[in-house]
């Protein structure tokens, strides 16, 4: 493993739920969502780590916590040794500068009334970059012609009605990449894209991670994505890791059965390969309420009794770690 350039330590978010006024009056206890339940992880230089897992399990919550959107109810956030959480917004700024975030959805994190040129040059001034308008505008050409686009003058004066799905998305990208960051939080940066335009843009931040040694946290569904793209693999269920190691020993010797259920349902292009998916029964636990014992075994089709008094820890074999007392 590369040395640690961004590190996640026992990172835990929970979010209070309001009582009301009988619930204030009668004094019960406040209850909280448990989003993320004490979570860690490394993030190297040059390499691309997917987070993956069901809506809801914490991923999206994890990255806005890293950028400081969120504060975190306990645990620690690194860049190279430093810890980032709990700074005053002053000192988040340059850390913020160093640590870009790539929003799911490009129609939303794009201003309409703004132009391509304009989108760019905020991020700038925000941070002092760019000493006049013509050298705003030459670094703003630079990043869109990293980002795909080009030629950028081409772009520079569209709105973003006037752009493709995969162009804006290519311009969101570029406004992170003209302030040089070293930590690139790519939130299901292809989700809402088509097919045909998805592996242009999961190329290019393969590129940018390889050629600029960007540290790339890819939050994603597809596997089949993260295991393509992605070094190592985190895999999340309810606000914690099950399972986390080298992405091709995760994709070809997945320990937990809830990251072997994931990958059942992926699909292959031989068919005598294809695996029968397996069907998880059930409902995911309460976040608020979550029971004794693993948090997957009340879908896990290998659970015993034992799995209902332990919440087993991740267990480490090699860069392989599993939490499953069947391991």
């Amino acid at each position: 493993m590369t040395e640690a350039l961004l590190e996640v330590d026992d990172l835990s978010i929970h979010y209070p739920i309001r009582r009301g006024v009988g619930g204030a009056l009668t004094r019960r206890p406040r209850s909280v969502v448990h989003a993320v339940d004490g979570i860690s992880f490394r993030l190297g230089r040059g390499e691309m780590v997917a987070v993956v897992g069901e809506s809801g399990c914490g991923k999206s919550t994890t990255a806005a916590a890293i950028c400081g959107l969120i504060a975190p109810t306990g645990g620690t956030v690194r860049l190279e040794g430093n810890a980032i959480t709990g700074l005053s917004e002053r000192r988040l700024r340059t850390v913020r500068r160093r640590v870009q975030m790539i929003y799911q959805d490009p129609y939303e994190s794009l201003d309409p009334l703004c132009r391509v040129r304009d989108i760019l040059a905020e991020p700038m001034l925000i941070h002092g970059i760019g000493g006049s308008k013509a050298e705003r505008s030459a670094l703003a050409a630079e990043a869109l012609e990293r980002s795909g686009l080009s030629p950028a003058e081409a772009f520079l004066d569209r709105y973003p009605h006037e752009l493709s799905g995969g162009q804006r998305q290519r311009v969101a990208i570029a406004a992170a990449l003209v302030l040089d960051p070293d930590v690139l939080l790519a939130d299901e940066p292809v989700s809402m894209l088509d097919v045909s335009v998805r592996a242009g843009v999961l190329s290019l931040l393969d590129t940018l991670r390889k050629d600029q040694d960007t540290a790339i946290l890819m939050i994603t569904h597809d596997l089949s994505t993260a295991a393509h793209f992605a070094d190592r693999i985190v895999v999340m269920y309810l606000g914690r890791i099950v399972e986390q190691g080298p992405a091709r020993e995760v994709v070809h010797h997945p320990r937990h059965p809830y990251t072997k259920a994931l990958l059942s349902a992926v699909p292959r292009r031989d068919r005598e390969q294809q695996a029968k998916p397996q069907l998880l029964a059930g409902e995911t636990p309460n976040p608020v309420d979550i029971p004794p014992g693993c948090r997957f075994r009340s879908r896990c089709p290998v659970g015993t009794d034992d799995c209902e008094r332990t919440d087993p820890p991740l267990v480490t074999a090699g860069d392989h770690e599993t939490a499953c007392l069947f391991v």
